[in-house]
């Protein structure tokens, strides 16, 4: 749930006044809190919320501060402020920050309590930040009701005060401050508590063994009891850690442990002393055994201690379920996308070459929650995660995305049949039995990258190679994959480069009328110059374009190109010469594709007939719907459509009847061999179904005389291929033209 900034104040006043006020009689003397906020009206119900509180017998006295510079001018010309109330975020993202760093580093200032609040959680300090300056809390504003943010001043004067009552003992201190930094380092339970016993026994120096404690419900993996669990210990055995303290057999501390958490204060007298953690909703007690009783100012350091590490274990605890936030799919409660990435690193450096990482990615999921709904979806993912984590025990199971999963296992588990296998039969979801397909990449340890992020990459070369295999859903990743993938994102960013270099050039190859042998027109084709003069071919950089969407901004440059070749030629006395251009998909399925070829040629003033767009029949087959509407369109403005390839592809003839079409092309596959006894049929038939449907035929890859002479027997109007011409710079193109077409 999110809160409004404007309600950040409010949580000062809501209702909590179950327990007692934190109330000492007033005495002389004040204790100065400065608040710093750029918010008066924080100020304002900070004041407030403080206004009945004593502390040690002291009122507070308030200094206030509306930006980090403020701040820092005040805290130097008070050398008795004893608690800051600072907003991290104010004139800058870091400017709370900035002033602690004055405060520690600057002003040398060890004692002043630091308290830092914020209204964006977003903006919670790193760990070390907190470690480094001695930053006694951290809070959201939405956090503070009023009874908190009076315990938490209370707990933070407590503490100034205690540091200065036994500054004295500055060697103590050291190890306090220094106990306090490292505690703040351990990130889990356990290690927080085998720190804390660490540093007390480095602290008193006489005991004989120690234990840490709590109620095991929330805090061990499927503890769902409130006994007293062991967390850490010294003195003892390891392998009393995670079991109930009555393992122990020691009644006395059963006893003592028991009463000190009823009584939520230590027991510090005699041999046996026993420490009460608390901070927010999570408390602990510590059971030692000493040599001797504690001395009053080891007492007091002990206290000091403990207040200024008790918020470490509400901390510990905020860390794990971050962690869990961080690295635990909430959904399926499997390890999630960033956990996955640190498996990877482990299976990465491991030395079992025997070990596979694979992803699962399930086709078509995003229909099943199109059509049964989000909540059907999730349950098939957990469905799906269920079943995935029958494949082994030993198998390391994960969800890296919405629907796909990811797997480290023995090959002996994590292969192709064993996968498969799991979708051999359906998920259950709700009241759905639902049949499931998947694709697979794989990686072995003998081909996996030296990180993570690298074998990531790898399984994904191969899931995506798997995804667009339509035979086999199956592929185990190879070096020359991702060599291929390199090498056409290369090629890739090179087109790029040298299309804003102005490198890619228009060639025509003349298009020939049989009857007359007059030039009608010409099919401008692409061609791309390296700067180093090498040529590329279009088999190589045209699906480069279409797969990038570059072919988007090249169609267009085509377009102008074209537009612009033929108003030349015009100029140049050739009036009927036309110029065909292919398109492609993605240019069709751009939203403006169809008014911006009209805004060009208006812009040029060429008539629309000149300009030809030539289409294939697999672009037709792409999205037929999208194709036919476009080029209806640009039929009504005049321009002319012809269709290539067809007959080598997959297209209904209903189709062809519902394209505007001006011309039809015989593909090269059917003239190559065309003089050839009974070689012919098809393109013979391509010819018939031109002159019934009354459209002009147009046959290309023409490169011997028997081929036109077939062509020009069987009523072919057009033709072009290597026997008249081959493709050639557009100057050369005008040279050829007044060859062929002077009178």
């Amino acid at each position: 749930m999110q809160v409004s900034e404007n309600s950040n104040d409010d949580f000062l006043f809501i209702d909590d006044s179950d327990e007692d006020e934190i109330l000492d009689d007033a005495s002389v003397g004040t204790w100065k809190i400065l608040i710093v906020d750029d918010d008066p009206e924080i100020h304002s119900v900070t004041q407030l919320a403080l206004s009945d509180l004593t502390v040690l017998g002291r009122n507070l006295e308030y200094l206030h501060a509306y930006s980090g510079a403020d701040a820092c001018k005040i805290i130097a010309q008070h050398q008795d402020i004893v608690v800051v109330l600072l907003d991290v975020v104010m004139e800058t993202d870091d400017a709370g920050l900035k002033v602690v760093k004055y405060i520690r580093e600057e002003l040398k200032r060890q004692d002043i309590r630091i308290v830092l609040r914020t209204g964006q959680p977003g903006y919670a300090p790193e760990e070390s930040v907190i470690k480094d300056y001695d930053i006694n809390d951290y809070k959201t504003k939405t956090e503070l009701t009023r009874r908190k943010l009076v315990t938490t001043v209370y707990a933070a004067i407590r503490s100034y005060q205690q540091i200065e009552t036994v500054n004295k003992s500055r060697h103590g201190l050291e190890k306090i401050i220094s106990a306090s930094s490292e505690l703040l380092e351990k990130q889990t339970v356990h290690g927080y508590a085998a720190g804390v016993l660490e540093q007390l026994n480095h602290l008193i120096g006489n005991v004989n063994t120690s234990v840490f404690c709590a109620r095991g419900q929330g805090i061990l993996t499927d503890v769902d009891d409130l006994s007293f669990y062991i967390l850490g210990q010294t003195g003892l055995s390891a392998i009393l850690v995670d079991q109930k303290v009555a393992t122990l057999k020691n009644e006395t501390a059963t006893q003592m442990i028991n009463n000190c958490y009823a009584r939520k204060s230590h027991d510090l007298s005699g041999d046996n002393i026993t420490l009460y953690l608390a901070n927010g909703s999570y408390r602990a007690i510590v059971y030692m055994e000493l040599a001797e009783p504690l001395s009053e100012i080891t007492k007091q350091l002990v206290e000091v201690f403990l207040a200024n590490v008790a918020v470490g274990y509400e901390n510990v605890h905020l860390f794990h379920k971050l962690r869990d936030a961080a690295y635990k799919d909430i959904l399926t409660d499997l390890p999630n996308r960033l956990a996955f990435l640190q498996l990877l690193d482990k299976f990465s450096r491991s030395k079992d070459n025997n070990l596979v990482a694979a992803l699962v990615d399930i086709n078509h999921f995003s229909d099943i929650n199109d059509g049964l709904g989000q909540d059907i979806g999730n349950q098939l993912l957990i469905a799906v995660s269920k079943r995935l984590k029958t494949i082994g025990d030993s198998v390391q199971v994960t969800r890296i995305g919405a629907d796909v999963f990811g797997l480290i296992g023995s090959a002996d588990f994590v292969n192709p049949e064993n996968l498969i296998t799991l979708f051999d039969f359906p998920f259950e979801a709700g009241e759905q039995h639902l049949p499931l397909s998947a694709c697979f990449g794989f990686c072995t340890k003998q081909e996996a990258g030296a990180e993570g992020k690298k074998v990531l990459n790898q399984i994904n070369i191969a899931l995506n190679l798997a995804k667009k295999d339509r035979q086999n859903h199956v592929v185990y990743y190879e070096q020359e994959m991702e060599d291929k993938t390199l090498w056409r994102l290369g090629m890739i960013r090179q087109l790029r480069t040298d299309f804003a270099d102005n490198r890619l050039e228009l060639w025509y190859q003349p298009q020939l009328n049989l009857a007359s042998g007059k030039v009608i027109g010409a099919e401008a084709l692409l061609r791309w110059r390296t700067a180093e003069g090498n040529f590329i071919s279009p088999a190589v950089f045209i699906p480069l374009a279409e797969y990038s969407g570059l072919i988007v901004e090249i169609g267009d440059w085509v377009i102008e190109q074209a537009c612009l070749q033929i108003k030349s030629l015009e100029q140049q006395g050739f009036n009927e010469v036309a110029i065909s251009v292919n398109v492609s998909i993605p240019q069709f399925r751009r939203g403006n594709f169809v008014q911006s070829i009209i805004d060009k040629v208006k812009q040029h003033k060429v008539k629309p007939q000149k300009l030809e767009l030539e289409i294939t029949e697999n672009i037709l087959m792409d999205d037929p719907q999208i194709v036919i509407d476009a080029l209806v369109k640009l039929k009504q403005e005049g321009l002319r459509i012809a269709l290539d390839d067809f007959g080598t592809g997959y297209s209904s003839l209903s189709y062809l009847q519902q394209l505007p079409l001006d011309r039809l092309k015989v593909d090269r596959a059917f003239v190559t061999n065309i003089a050839k006894p009974g070689q012919a049929v098809i393109a013979n038939t391509i010819i018939n179904l031109g002159k019934q449907m009354q459209l002009n035929v147009i046959a290309e890859g023409i490169e011997e005389e028997s081929q036109q002479v077939h062509l020009k027997a069987q009523g072919c109007d057009d033709v072009q291929g290597f026997f008249y011409a081959k493709p050639m710079p557009a100057d050369e193109f005008v040279q050829y033209l007044k060859t062929h077409n002077s009178d």
